[in-house]
């Protein structure tokens, strides 16, 4: 519209007159009167038509097209020699001698889901001091023995496991041994670094706590996980994380970090013989503790409607949106038709949430779904934001994009495109020792067969629109599901009641410490 009046403008400014109906009739008369005429088009015209009729008229070559894909090639993943130690330490070895590079990754059976009832964020905590100091060295001591080396460290807690991983050039594969295992079995936690630890826990909460993206994060994952181990913030909250004393470090170190409660994977260019010399010589000395208290295994208790919870940040000016139910865990024999079901429905492949909400309704720049898949239990979770204006609408078309999965399944396509996005991103998950080292003790540790991603593609590829349609049948549910928003909620408020019962938690009064997410009763 605006190229269309200034046109107009400009005319009417070439012509010395406004724009109305009879001026630019005037206008077009004067133009025609001043244009010259020609019977016949100017001769160096003639060439140029001729070339591009002759390029028109041309076939097309091969090299006019994109080359055809081929198909992925095969991803062939070494087998694991797993043996293990008098101490019941497991030691899972990979030999890959295409670098020198070695990669220890020991994982603790343990994560987040056994933190104390009223101590969310202990296992953070313990794993983060992990290289914060030992019996031996101090923290920068460690830092200056994994720098000089040109290590790589990492070491982070997850829902069922904690890990710490150190990569090294293999010339210096004893004196990794000796610092993975210095770092777990002599920790130090020393009065100092527990508080430093405890100041930047405290620090990225409160900066955390005032995004709405992770307000909505972790208020879907405590709804939905509700009444089980898995339904607190595994970094902990600002009370939690404020009382936790050196005495509760221990004790969880004590109780959770023993060999036959942990796994050790060593993988890059070293021989089985090697691996396990070096494993017995830094490892047998560790010795084992009480039994390990497993986390108790529970479900969620059953909605009989969807539950929606508006948390209010009057400050916020667009709404976060997530919508989700309980799933399954990671060893269900419907994990990969659900995969199949998350990559159509939110996924990089086809992506039906973007589609809707953005390349036809405008409503966002981003739409996802997530499937979560622990060691017992699972939840599926669609992702979205957008102007505060617009939150009904977008949260109305997520919801029919999910019944519209549920009631009326997949395509053909859509099924092929998910299977080739899933198989030809698999080589992407081994590229490092360290990503083999991870998904090897994953299978381990959830009690998946080792030769699991061998058969992958197959199992996969095996699939037909009829088993995918069943998993969404049987996992979407949007009569019973949770939906959270997190906006300012009084400028819909009075529509709010179209989405079912709703409870409102202004923003003051949320405590992720509360099963109810509310430190008062909400208003």
């Amino acid at each position: 519209m605006m190229k269309f009046s200034l046109a107009g403008a400009e005319r009417a400014k070439l012509c010395g007159s406004g724009v109305d109906g009879s001026q630019t009739m005037n206008c077009r008369a004067q133009t025609a009167l001043r244009q010259p005429i020609r019977a016949v088009p100017p001769a160096s015209f003639i060439p140029l038509v001729a070339l591009l009729l002759l390029a028109l008229a041309s076939p097309l070559s091969a090299r006019d097209y994109p080359p055809d894909v081929p198909p992925p090639k095969p991803v062939v993943i070494p087998s694991p020699v797993v043996r293990a130690l008098s101490n019941g330490l497991q030691v899972v070895i990979v030999e890959r001698h295409t670098l020198p590079i070695i990669t220890l990754r020991l994982v603790v059976k343990s994560g987040a889901e056994c933190d104390p009832t009223n101590l969310p964020g202990t296992a953070a905590l313990v794993n983060g001091l992990l290289t914060e100091g030992t019996e031996r060295r101090t923290a920068h001591e460690l830092a200056e023995a994994i720098d000089s080396i040109g290590g790589v460290v990492d070491n982070d807690v997850d829902w069922d496991s904690s890990y710490l991983s150190l990569s090294v050039l293999a010339d210096h594969t004893e004196l990794a041994f000796d610092l993975v295992s210095d770092m777990h079995l002599h920790t130090a936690f020393s009065p100092p670094e527990i508080e430093r630890q405890r100041k930047q826990t405290l620090s990225s909460l409160e900066v955390a706590q005032d995004d709405p993206a992770y307000v909505a994060d972790m208020a879907m994952q405590e709804l939905v996980f509700s009444g089980t181990p898995y339904g607190h913030p595994e970094d902990g909250t600002l009370d939690s994380a404020q009382r936790i004393t050196a005495n509760d470090l221990h004790d969880f170190h004590d109780r959770y970090y023993q060999p036959r409660n942990c796994i050790l994977a060593v993988v890059g260019d070293i021989s089985v013989k090697n691996a396990m010399k070096l494993a017995a010589k830094y490892f047998s000395a560790w010795q084992n503790g009480s039994e390990p208290i497993p986390a108790p295994v529970a479900s969620p208790a059953a909605a009989s409607a969807r539950r929606v919870v508006a948390i209010d940040k009057s400050d916020a000016v667009q709404t976060e949106i997530r919508i989700g139910n309980v799933g399954v865990p990671r060893d269900s024999p419907d994990y990969l038709a659900l995969s199949i079901v998350n990559e159509i429905l939110g996924g990089p492949a086809e992506n039906r949430l973007f589609k809707a909400l953005r390349t036809r309704q405008g409503l966002t720049y981003g739409a996802s779904s997530d499937l979560i898949c622990r060691r017992h239990l699972g939840a599926w979770v669609a992702k979205t934001f957008t102007r505060t204006p617009e939150t009904l609408r977008s949260a109305d078309v997520a919801i029919k994009q999910i019944q519209s999965l549920q009631d009326h399944g997949i395509s053909s396509d859509e099924l092929e495109t998910a299977k080739s996005y899933l198989i030809g991103h698999l080589a992407l998950e081994f590229e490092t020792s360290d990503d083999l080292a991870e998904k090897v003790l994953e299978l381990i540790e959830d009690g998946l067969p080792l030769d699991y991603w061998n058969d992958y593609p197959d199992k996969l590829q095996a699939l037909k629109a009829d088993d995918v349609n069943t998993a969404a049948m049987t996992y979407l549910d949007t009569g019973h599901d949770v939906m959270v928003l997190v906006g300012s909620i009084s400028d819909f408020k009075k529509d709010l009641k179209k989405l079912g019962h709703v409870r409102i938690i202004p923003m003051s009064e949320l405590d992720f410490g509360s099963p109810d997410l509310a430190r008062t009763s909400e208003k």
